[in-house]
């Protein structure tokens, strides 16, 4: 009976998906266009340098053909002009005569920097320039500087650049007046050694291994494991003597290139790793376009000519009818193409750039250019990106409904079980083991995580499924080592164990890092899902937030650690169930099913799990031995001294039980991470297939999200998106009454400021309502202030204390000769040294957590040499002072 309900449940979950898929249309209004002040020049130009620089756009050079067209020779300027925003003005923005450029000069490449427009090359009737110009804007002086700057290394014009960080990189080009000049070029110049005269130069690299060719596109995007450079399309002259129109794009990362490798006489590389890979074709030949980044994965190419009118100008003249208006949009991880008429109008030999520094919500600008063959416009265009529409009815809402309507009676319920401080802190050890063994695995993957795991896989590959197997390999070492300690000296707080082995100093230090870092946990774990919440539901952020917040608070206040544990085990089903319905709605959706994953997942390398790189700066990468030894890190910090998951060891009545809770939770790692990197991938195959359903407005981690938001049928959207909730709450509430157990059982009971038990247990209560309530209130500033990067820089200061507070509980276990002291020298020396490691070295964020452990014991042992040994009595407290006879005193 059970299997033919299972039966049933399913097929209304495909039948609902085939209904919704059908329902959904792809809209394909990419771009919400509009038009700004057009060019002073009513004859518009070709060929113009285009950036923006102090929030102006610089307009310089070009060339036209004066009127009659097509009986009148091809004039060069040297005009600059520039658009500034102004709210007197009826458009709001006024143009402005920014003086002239050192020549007459078009058909060159722009790059926007921080400094001001670079303009590269270019040429007019005579000749092609090698000169590089810097255009910077003065808004006071109303007028544009001119610096010059180094020469690109030969006569350059129709070529295309972009930028990556501080680095400027050209492609392409003519070195002569004449296509049959075309090169395979590509230059790199560094913007950060403008100040150095001797190192600031442009750098020879290697080349793309395909064709030369001019009139290509050049343009920078994030391919999901680096920034990287796309050169696209163009046009060269055949060995035919005809003109080839280039449909090919390749790919250059950064990352892979070795310049110390490069001979640029001889054209060899002798590096370890290929920079250039050969991308899927763009449907048609779009020479002359533009390009630019949209979002954080895709590419946006605006018209450019095919070369199906060529030869033909002079025979159609005023009947041409201009080039293609197509846009195409790229996108740089599953390398897949979409064609779309969201074009307004078709301007080439032009650049795209943008005004601001948002990828998303700042505007396109895409200024004057040609139209058809002689004839340019002077219009100026600008295109926003427009967000999908949001799928997200009143059944979805329901479900989310019933789902923290049953949470929170699970907190009332166990509200009259509380009557003591040891039935609120540790449910009176009367916590089943497996429930245990569910709540450590709820509170170790939050809503991040039930996020970020997919996006991780959609971007690269399984590589990080063995950092997840860490938690595994570490159960033993955790049973072994560390459990009897806790379970001996019966802890209600994990840093009792370090007052009884150093001093009650380390143990007040030890609680409070983890207070301070468990507080802004708690508001990253609300605030982050939040905006993936508000991007695919009906509510903002705020809401979000308070509806994760405020209902955790509640259960948690009421129900102490027996509700977070009980409530940890539904969510942990709620969040698998979630993602399992994903996953066989997306392989559903896949025409071919299984087998297509499977098939489209291996030959685009998506279910690589090992990276066998053993170089010698394999240390920056995920190697496999880097992966290992994060893992191990990563795995043995939170099992082994986070007081949020050993509170779960000494919440069941026995050792025996709280072994078997250690292997619940190692157990569910193993499913669980199959299913969520199996979601990543099926989500790769699925957009790859599908590229239309990609939206340029969601950022990468968001993947996940957004196939909740566009392809979920209703219902099965909102029990999802209950899991994203069910993700957070479990992290936030096992955080709410950890820090709360911490303050009352470290900064309280160890002064005997209080007495009864009672009021320990009001004292509880009040704890996690008030640490509830900062946690909250902190998400909510992330929510209302731009302080993302204090946010970055605050996490990345305590995440430095997790290795010093594993290395304190090391030193501890593991050596009988470090003392208080030393002790609390090797945790600052931890911290220190990994802080160095961090900004100084190219070392993985994978090896911070084993690098900052082994800091600390090192340090923390060697400094124990310098005071006195320890008077403190370490019998039992130590691997090597245990006693024999390891018996349960419960």
């Amino acid at each position: 009976m059970l299997r033919k309900i299972s039966y049933f449940v399913l097929l209304v979950v495909l039948v609902l998906a085939a209904t919704a898929s059908a329902q959904q249309q792809v809209d394909k209004d990419y771009l919400d266009w509009s038009q700004l002040p057009e060019l002073p020049d009513e004859l518009g130009r070709a060929g113009v340098f285009v950036g923006v620089h102090n929030d102006a756009m610089i307009v310089a050079g070009g060339a036209n053909f004066p009127k009659p067209v097509w009986s009148s020779d091809k004039q060069w300027h040297d005009e600059i002009f520039v658009l500034t925003k102004d709210a007197s003005t009826e458009s709001g923005f006024k143009w402005h005569e920014g003086g002239k450029l050192p020549r007459p000069l078009g058909y060159g490449a722009a790059v926007s920097t921080e400094r001001g427009v670079v303009c590269m090359g270019g040429n007019d009737a005579e000749q092609t320039y090698s000169d590089v110009y810097l255009l910077r804007w003065d808004p006071e002086a109303e007028s544009i500087e001119i610096e010059s700057m180094p020469s690109l290394p030969s006569n350059c014009a129709y070529s295309a650049a972009a930028q990556i960080g501080n680095t400027i990189y050209v492609a392409g080009g003519t070195s002569g007046l004449g296509l049959e000049t075309a090169m395979k070029n590509f230059w790199a110049l560094d913007m950060s050694t403008m100040d150095e005269p001797e190192g600031f130069e442009w750098q020879v690299l290697r080349a793309w291994p395909g064709e030369s060719r001019a009139f290509n596109l050049v343009a920078a995007q994030h391919n999901g494991q680096a920034d990287c450079i796309y050169v696209m399309s163009g046009r060269r002259v055949g060995q035919d003597g005809e003109a080839e129109f280039l449909t090919d794009v390749y790919e250059f990362n950064p990352l892979l290139y070795d310049a110390s490798k490069y001979d640029a006489q001889t054209q060899d590389y002798a590096g370890e790793s290929e920079p250039w890979k050969q991308q899927k074709d763009v449907p048609q030949c779009v020479m002359a376009g533009t390009a630019i980044d949209v979002g954080q994965s895709h590419v946006f190419v605006f018209g450019g000519a095919d070369g199906s009118m060529w030869g033909r100008a002079n025979e159609l003249k005023d009947e041409h009818p201009g080039f293609p208006k197509k846009l195409f949009v790229y996108h740089t991880i599953t390398n897949s193409w979409v064609e779309s008429d969201d074009l307004p109008a078709n301007q080439v030999t032009t650049n795209a750039v943008r005004w601001g520094d948002d990828p998303v919500k700042d505007p396109v600008i895409i200024a004057s250019g040609e139209i058809r063959p002689r004839v340019r416009s002077p219009k100026v265009w600008a295109a926003t990106p427009v967000p999908s529409s949001k799928n997200f009815g009143w059944i979805d809402f329901s479900v989310i409904g019933l789902y923290l309507a049953g949470i929170t009676g699970i907190g009332v319920f166990f509200s009259f079980r509380n009557k003591n401080s040891d039935d609120f802190f540790r449910g009176g050890q009367r916590v089943p083991w497996f429930v245990a063994g569910l709540s450590i695995f709820a509170t170790m993957l939050s809503s991040i995580t039930f996020i970020a795991i997919p996006a991780k896989a959609f971007m690269t590959d399984w590589v990080y499924f063995l950092v997840n197997m860490g938690a595994v390999a570490m159960a033993p070492v955790v049973i072994v080592f560390f459990l009897p300690f806790f379970r001996k000296i019966d802890a209600t707080s994990a840093y009792e164990y370090l007052e009884k082995r150093f001093n009650r100093f380390v143990r007040l230090f030890a609680s409070a890092s983890f207070i301070f870092f468990q507080i802004g946990r708690m508001a990253v774990v609300m605030y982050l899902p939040a905006l993936a919440l508000a991007a695919i539901t009906p509510l903002n952020e705020i809401q979000c937030i308070l509806i994760m917040g405020v209902l955790s608070i509640i259960y948690c206040t009421m129900g102490g650690l027996e509700a977070v544990v009980w409530t940890d085990t539904i969510q942990t089903f709620i969040l698998l169930g979630g993602a399992l319905l994903s996953l066989i709605l997306i392989v559903y959706r896949l025409e071919g099913g299984f087998d297509t994953l499977i098939s489209t997942a291996s030959a685009n390398n998506k279910l690589n799990l090992v990276n066998w790189d053993f170089s010698s700066v394999s240390f920056a990468t995920t190697a496999l031995w880097v992966v290992v030894l994060g893992a191990i890190g990563q795995s043995l910090i939170p099992y082994s001294s986070d007081m949020a998951v050993v509170q779960r060891y000494m919440s069941v009545n026995s050792l025996k039980s709280a072994r078997r809770s250690i292997w619940t939770n190692s157990i569910a790692v193993i499913p669980a991470s199959i299913l969520f990197f199996g979601v990543g991938t099926a989500l790769f195959v699925f957009y790859k297939s599908n590229p239309a359903q990609l939206d340029p407005t969601f950022k990468n981690d968001a993947i996940f999200p957004l196939f909740i938001a566009r392809e979920l049928p209703v219902g099965i959207a909102g029990l999802v998106v209950a899991g994203v909730f069910a993700a957070a709450q479990s992290t936030v509430s096992t955080s709410m009454n950890s820090i709360a157990t911490a303050t009352v059982t470290d900064f309280v009971r160890p002064f005997s400021l209080i007495r009864s038990e009672r009021t320990f247990l009001r004292l509880g209560r009040v704890m996690t309502f008030v640490f509830g309530t900062l946690g909250v209130t902190l998400a909510l500033m992330f929510a209302t202030s731009d302080i993302k990067s204090l946010w970055d820089m605050f996490m990345k200061i305590l995440g430095l204390m997790g290795g010093s507070m594993c290395g304190l509980f090391c030193l501890g276990i593991f050596t009988t000769r470090t003392n208080g002291p030393g002790a609390v020298i090797g945790a600052i020396c931890g911290a220190l040294g990994l802080y160095l490691v961090q900004e100084y070295t190219q070392m993985h964020l994978l090896l911070y957590a084993v690098v900052g452990i082994a800091l600390c014991v090192i340090s923390g042992y060697l400094a124990s040499f310098l005071f006195p040994a320890s008077t403190t009595f370490v019998e039992g407290l130590t691997i090597h002072t245990l006693e024999s006879k390891k018996a349960d005193s419960n």
